[in-house]
């Protein structure tokens, strides 16, 4: 048995780090992909994990699994292709905000089929977690639905981060809304953004959206909006967590971080709560998440930059 299973894309971030001495861009070489930087955070945190993705017969595959099982996340589903591991260049602001430029036309996350999903992985844990980046191409998108709903007929706590990037859906917002929305229906635990929460409900204020997706089906509901904070609707219970104040320089990974802590919380919970969440739970959980996913953009990249629990318990206790 294992925790969290998660299926989606690992990638190459490539991020600019300066210049040599002719002037041209350094780019230092990280591993990315929202499902693996959750899974990351959840066996920093101590839990039992395992992946289910696709990366290239090439030496930025095997560099990706050598990080994820120095991380500790299992690779039992890691399949291997002939398709070229995908790349996404991460550009930062002066704020530390950044955006992505990806190269991923016919590249092995995107190719991945249902056969190659490894089906007794589903079998063998409490929470199966995707995301929306598998969503937007076929046959990656096929697998990825087929794989959500067999996890949750096997009943399953399904875990749904629809992390929308217009720069992979080529600027056809209605049809990623729609597509987005098919794993909306199926998620048991939900955390957006505010422009994502905007997509998805109609919703541009945050608390309205939180209870929205709440009132649709969704058993957990988080809205982040930076450092604006974290709304949260649950049990017929809603409320609000301001950010934490720190020095960020790198926003990459950060609303992973907070996926990942945020599960942590509930995966601790006797299943009775779990079920029946309680208002000061709520907030314990999205006030440990909210750390978490701060601390992570005080370094550059993702999966290096995320905390361990005695660093989120140093700023929660700070901040107290």
């Amino acid at each position: 048995m294992c925790d969290v299973v998660a299926l989606g894309e690992i990638l190459i971030d490539l991020a600019a780090v300066g210049t040599d001495e002719r002037g041209g861009r350094l780019y230092v070489r990280n591993a990315g992909g929202a499902p693996a930087n959750v899974l990351a955070m959840l066996a920093l945190l101590g839990h039992r994990t395992q992946f289910i993705g696709k990366v290239g017969r090439d030496s930025f595959g095997e560099f990706l699994k050598y990080t994820l099982e120095g991380c500790g996340v299992g690779c039992r589903g890691l399949v291997f292709g002939q398709e070229p591991t995908t790349l996404a260049f991460v550009h930062l602001d002066e704020t530390g905000e950044r955006s992505f430029s990806f190269y991923r036309d016919h590249s092995a996350d995107v190719a991945l089929t249902r056969e190659e999903i490894d089906m007794s992985l589903l079998e063998k844990c409490r929470v199966f977690h995707f995301g929306s980046v598998s969503l937007s191409d076929e046959p990656a998108r096929d697998a990825t639905l087929y794989a959500v709903q067999r996890a949750k007929a096997a009943g399953k706590l399904i875990s749904y981060d629809p992390n929308y990037r217009p720069a992979i859906w080529c600027g056809k917002e209605e049809q990623a809304a729609e597509i987005l929305r098919r794993g909306l229906a199926l998620a048991d635990i939900v955390k957006v953004s505010d422009e994502e929460a905007e997509l998805l409900t109609g919703e541009r204020d945050c608390a309205r959206a939180a209870n929205c997706l709440a009132q649709g089906g969704v058993k957990y509901a988080f809205v982040t909006a930076g450092n604006r904070g974290c709304w949260y609707a649950a049990g017929g219970h809603s409320g609000y967590v301001p950010a934490f104040s720190v020095e960020t320089v790198d926003t990459t990974g950060a609303g992973d971080s907070f996926m990942g802590a945020a599960l942590h919380c509930l995966l601790s919970l006797p299943e009775e709560e779990l079920l029946r969440p309680g208002a000061e739970m709520l907030e314990e959980t999205v006030r440990f998440a909210s750390a978490a996913g701060a601390l992570c953009t005080t370094g550059y990249g993702s999966i290096a930059s995320m905390p361990g629990e005695r660093q989120i318990r140093q700023l929660l206790d700070a901040k107290s």
